[in-house]
């Protein structure tokens, strides 16, 4: 049947193999978000399912529920993915819990982008290295996408943007946020200096530059903000390899901040000095 031009699909057996796109979502070794199985882009949720049908990944089925489906039925249409409509017990026999949210969208995962292009009319960049928390990663990208930072680029050792809880706590920020790989790290820098872009690396070193010292200088230039792993933070041959070095100031006998909630301050601290075309006016 079709529903506003949406391909609704009744099932009633959790075993039916058109649903394998969603199974067993908490296995180890058979989830199919993981690139070494399937390789697709799982998302979560009604608001997330909509930011997958906003982006670039292009979802090849739907599961859910008859009330999700209701709520997102103006989002559907003119997509040619199937919703397999479900009650909310086969959905936890199928995705192997009990899903609140009570509807899951899935998508091959889309060809990755050079950092050439992501870099293109960019003028602030997220740049992690050693990030290999799937929440701190989706939490940087939400935070990415409300703070005006347009892209992240990764260096060595990040975890996968695209696995099923990122783009979850990412809020589908994830999927929506352009993002590249340094294919050489950390000589790719280069490629950002070349570009125009000021790289501040982020450390609690008490010699660096309070963060909004330097970014006041740096309304009219393109800024990469460098964000390492909690705890070691970024490499000494990254650090060397910036432009400046720059701190959150801290009180009460605390050296960090979390490393999401470092990079938020630091994206706060670039998108109060004004509007992207006021900030790019002179690159």
């Amino acid at each position: 049947m079709t529903f506003n031009d949406v391909a609704v699909i009744d099932v009633a057996d959790p075993a039916d193999p058109r649903l394998d796109d969603f199974r067993d979502l908490n296995s180890v070794d058979r989830r199919p978000d993981l690139p070494s199985g399937k390789g697709l882009v799982i998302a979560e949720g009604v608001l997330v399912v909509q930011r997958m049908l906003a982006s670039r990944f292009v979802p090849r089925a739907l599961l859910g529920t008859d009330r999700r489906l209701t709520e997102l039925r103006g989002d559907l249409a003119g997509h040619a993915a199937p919703y397999y409509r479900v009650d909310a017990e086969v959905m936890a026999d199928v995705v192997g819990f009990h899903l609140n949210r009570g509807v899951l969208a899935s998508a091959p995962r889309a060809v990755e982008l050079t950092l050439p292009r992501v870099l293109d009319g960019a003028a602030t960049v997220a740049v992690l290295e050693g990030v290999n928390d799937h929440e701190n990663l989706g939490s940087i990208f939400r935070n990415a996408a409300g703070l005006g930072v347009d892209a992240v680029i990764f260096g060595s050792g990040c975890a996968d943007p695209l696995y099923r809880r990122s783009v979850r706590v990412s809020m589908g920020h994830a999927l929506l946020v352009p993002f590249a790989k340094a294919s050489d790290w950390p000589a790719d820098l280069e490629v950002l200096r070349a570009a125009g872009f000021r790289m501040l690396a982020m450390t609690p070193g008490p010699t660096a530059l309070s963060l909004a010292d330097a970014m006041g200088d740096l309304a009219d230039r393109r800024v990469a903000i460098l964000v390492g792993a909690e705890g070691p933070g970024l490499q000494e041959r990254t650090m060397r390899a910036s432009d400046v070095r720059v701190r959150i100031p801290m009180s009460r006998g605390t050296d960090s901040l979390n490393v999401a909630t470092a990079a938020a301050l630091a994206f706060y601290e670039r998108a109060r000095l004004g509007p992207v075309g006021d900030r790019t006016a002179g690159r």
